[in-house]
């Protein structure tokens, strides 16, 4: 098994390395190593919750004040605990199901359980 990344624009894994660059035999695409290295860092993202404890995929979590759902009447109240958090990249950190439904919310509202 090759540990050479697949093209990111055709999806073959048919590259090999050209000095600084990989390139994709079949569809002539090249772009940096560096680049590729940087990128299998991003998995090693840290979400701290609002004081400061490590989240991790599983965790159950605390709300630490009642959020209003938008284009919604929903609130979430306050002390309501969520089981098994899912963390996702972007703004929101925290994918969650809840009894009213699924939402994304931001870590900073979170404590942990």
């Amino acid at each position: 098994m090759s540990t050479l990344p697949a093209c990111p624009v055709c999806s073959m894994e048919n590259t090999y390395p050209d000095g600084e660059n990989y390139v994709c035999a079949d569809c002539g695409h090249e772009w940096p190593m560096v680049a590729a290295a940087n990128a299998d860092d991003s998995d090693d993202r840290i979400v701290k919750d609002s004081v400061g404890n490590v989240l991790s995929d599983g965790d159950a979590v605390v709300l630490i004040k009642d959020l209003k759902v938008k284009g919604s009447s929903i609130t979430l109240k306050m002390g309501s605990k969520v089981k098994s958090i899912r963390l996702v990249g972007g703004d929101h950190e925290v994918d969650c199901k809840m009894d009213a439904g699924s939402f994304m919310l931001k870590a900073c509202f979170l404590k942990k359980a």
